[in-house]
């Protein structure tokens, strides 16, 4: 009681006595908390090996939303390609492209140009100098046909370092062969080259075609030896060699049917 009758306040409380407050995080200012900050996104930049109309190859550096705007695709179609991702062979066939993975072939195909992803994989190689022909076969037919071709142009504008010997190989053909190549293409309505996309489709699906009869070759050859070993001998290891060959033929006739 103070001498003008009023009781005395009580004494204020300090923050580390209040127990509440005691277990409360104190709010430092201008700090930036763990779960309030924002990432920024990174986009996925690949390597691709683009093939244009007339055979040449280029090396693009590229994320995702740049091919989506070159190709017209939809970000779900490309992670088909996406090699960190497990997904069945597919090919989609698009507005503005077709997407491709069979086996070792990942890539997109538009129609003035192939992209392909992994393109520096040894089991790749073959594939890309196969498509590089046929395209290359395939542009000077179209430009035969429309009598603009010029084979000396054409050996200065290349810029792959690969593509050279192709042309002078093409070059050494002789008129018989060429009327060949071009009779395939012949139809009821005349003389007609399949359009670029198809092309180069059908060099994919023959390269994962022949992948496969490849395997299947292979482990025809061992499957014999293994299966006459058995029949002249039973035994745990000639058991074990026949079920690892069932093992991979069961495997490879699951590839085929997807």
């Amino acid at each position: 009681m103070t001498a003008t009758g009023t009781p005395p306040l009580p004494p204020s409380s300090k923050p580390e006595d209040d127990p509440d407050l005691s277990n409360r995080s104190a709010v430092i200012p201008n700090q930036t908390l763990p779960f309030t900050t924002h990432r920024k996104k990174g986009t996925s930049i690949r390597s691709w090996l683009l093939l244009d109309s007339t055979a040449h190859t280029f090396r693009l550096e590229a994320g995702k939303h740049s091919i989506m705007r070159r190709t017209g695709l939809p970000g779900r179609d490309l992670r088909i390609l996406d090699p960190l991702l497990s997904y069945p062979s597919t090919v989609l066939g698009r507005e503005r492209a077709i997407v491709i993975n069979l086996e070792h072939i990942k890539a997109i195909i538009t129609a003035q140009e192939v992209l392909l992803l992994n393109s520096k994989d040894p089991s790749v190689t073959p594939f890309v100098d196969e498509l590089q022909r046929r395209i290359l076969l395939h542009y000077l037919a179209n430009q035969s046909k429309e009598g603009t071709i010029d084979d000396t142009n054409c050996i200065i504008r290349t810029t792959s370092q690969n593509l050279l010997p192709k042309i002078s190989q093409l070059q050494s053909l002789s008129e018989e062969g060429r009327g060949e190549e071009k009779q395939g293409l012949e139809t009821q309505e005349g003389t007609k080259t399949l359009p670029f996309e198809f092309v180069a489709l059908e060099a994919c699906l023959e390269a994962a075609c022949g992948c496969l009869e490849s395997e299947t070759r292979t482990l025809e050859q061992e499957a014999h030896p293994a299966l006459d070993r058995l029949t002249s001998k039973i035994s745990t290891l000639n058991l074990e060699r026949v079920r690892q060959i069932k093992s991979r033929l069961v495997a490879i006739t699951g590839r085929v049917q997807k």
